[in-house]
């Protein structure tokens, strides 16, 4: 039931987009019409087209299936798909056009405005198809329809960090059995029970149906992985692996000596040159924009924080940022005049030191938009680790392996942590992680990408304290 389901799934997307490169096609064809300038004396009939029309909606779903769009993954951004698309269109675009001057040299008016429009209209319409097709997907995956059983091997931080992952993404249709874990068996973790050891997991995935092991013990020593992998197999199911900081950051170490000294070199990964100078102005360009649509907005939040409780408006805080130097972070204040007499604490859900405007302010982070200021004086970035206290950067250090190179950047409004859920009070092992990912494997796309989904969360209010 299942694979037929993938398959009408996969047939019915590549219909959708042969529909909608075909209808972009048209619709480019009569806005040609339309909008040429000087108009056409005697315009010709769409017919004289049918053959680029097949050429290009032919050749898009070549360039498709080149690019393995027509492999149905869970949990893909949307943002990736989009980039996807228009990297698949414009390529298919381009192949579209060489084969129709090939094929129809001297015999067709070559209409370069329509293949513009064409191209256009085809990563419009292609990805409207493809959110509704998804749309269907998720909805059907929600309610069991397309599910798979999903084992969790490890009950520690890391899978219930994974469990946590899959409740918050019903559409992915994942349906969590149960831990395995050397813990005694029986025990529940988060409502879910512990179902037997790591060395009985062959005759658990048997037992209970398990389509997919999703293994999270990032600490385990590697052979350990590869026995569980080695006892998973003989199930045929899918097997991923959540990596320990060595694979996460196994792109930043080379091969180095010392006179035939053979040595493992962490790379330096710091921006240099062109890069740090393009990352800079794009911060400059962003920072100034915000601040200039956002003024009325912040204008008016720093009324209203004036008038719902007594203290400043904008609050303070020292911060580390680039090579652990520190700097006055800028936020709206959203908690009450003194509350961190007692000492600096973490930032919770339902914080009880905040303010009545302070709930609304943190829910949708309208807090953090004075820091556009900082980004245009050059303390922070928009994208990047975020900044934390000394005292909190002390503890840290002691704690988390190559913790301080986050600090090789500059601070970040948002980061590659915090739209993956990990900000406040979460795991600073976890965090760091993300963190040095970010750093290692930095470019413009990446810090847009962050951008586009900081957006959207800031939109719903998810992970916001």
């Amino acid at each position: 039931m299942k694979r037929r389901l993938n398959l009408i799934f996969t047939i019915s997307l590549l219909i959708l987009d042969v529909l909608m490169g075909s209808l972009a096609f048209y619709l480019a064809y009569r806005l040609r019409l339309k909008i040429e300038y000087p108009p056409l004396i005697n315009p010709p009939p769409f017919q004289i087209y049918w053959g680029m029309s097949i050429i290009q909606v032919t050749t898009l779903i070549a360039v498709f299936f080149f690019y393995k769009l027509y492999h149905l993954k869970r949990g893909i951004s949307r943002v990736d798909e989009f980039y996807s698309i228009v990297t698949a269109v414009s390529v298919g675009t381009i192949m579209a056009t060489a084969f129709t001057a090939l094929v129809f040299k001297n015999e067709l008016d070559y209409p370069r405005l329509m293949v513009v429009y064409a191209w256009l209209l085809s990563i419009l319409f292609i990805t409207l198809g493809r959110l509704a097709h998804d749309a269907v997907r998720s909805t059907l995956r929600a309610r069991g329809m397309t599910g798979e059983r999903v084992l969790i091997v490890g009950a520690g931080d890391a899978g219930r960090m994974i469990l946590n992952k899959i409740g918050q993404s019903p559409d992915l249709g994942y349906r969590v059995v149960g831990f395995v874990d050397d813990a005694p068996a029986g025990e529940e973790v988060l409502g879910l029970p512990i179902l037997g050891k790591t060395e009985d997991i062959g005759a658990i995935i048997d037992a209970q149906g398990i389509e997919e092991v999703i293994i999270g013990l990032p600490e385990a020593p590697h052979q350990k992985i590869l026995e569980i992998i080695s006892r998973c197999e003989r199930g045929r199911v899918n097997i991923k692996v959540f990596p320990d900081v060595f694979q996460i950051m196994a792109s930043a170490v080379s091969i180095d000596d010392i006179n035939g000294l053979p040595l493992l070199a962490v790379r330096d990964v710091a921006l240099r040159g062109w890069k740090l100078t393009l990352k800079r102005a794009v911060d400059l360009i962003i920072s100034t924009a915000a601040l200039v649509f956002l003024s009325p907005l912040m204008m008016l939040i720093a009324l209203l924080i004036r008038l719902d409780s007594p203290g400043p408006v904008f609050y303070a805080q020292e911060r580390m940022g680039l090579d652990a130097k520190p700097f006055q972070i800028l936020k709206f204040r959203s908690m009450r005049e003194g509350a961190e007499e007692n000492g600096p604490g973490w930032t919770t859900a339902g914080d009880p030191r905040r303010t009545r405007l302070g709930r609304i302010l943190r829910r949708f982070s309208l807090d953090e938009f004075p820091q556009f200021i900082n980004v245009l004086l050059g303390e922070m970035s928009v994208v990047g680790p975020r900044p934390e206290r000394p005292i909190f950067v002390e503890q840290f250090k002691q704690m988390v392996p190559r913790y301080m190179e986050r600090h090789k950047e500059k601070a970040g409004i948002t980061g590659w942590a915090q739209v993956n859920g990990l900000r406040g009070d979460t795991s600073i092992w976890e965090r760091t992680k993300y963190d040095l990912w970010y750093i290692e494997n930095w470019s413009l796309w990446l810090d847009f990408k962050i951008m586009i989904k900081t957006i959207f969360q800031i939109l719903s209010g998810r992970n916001a304290y």
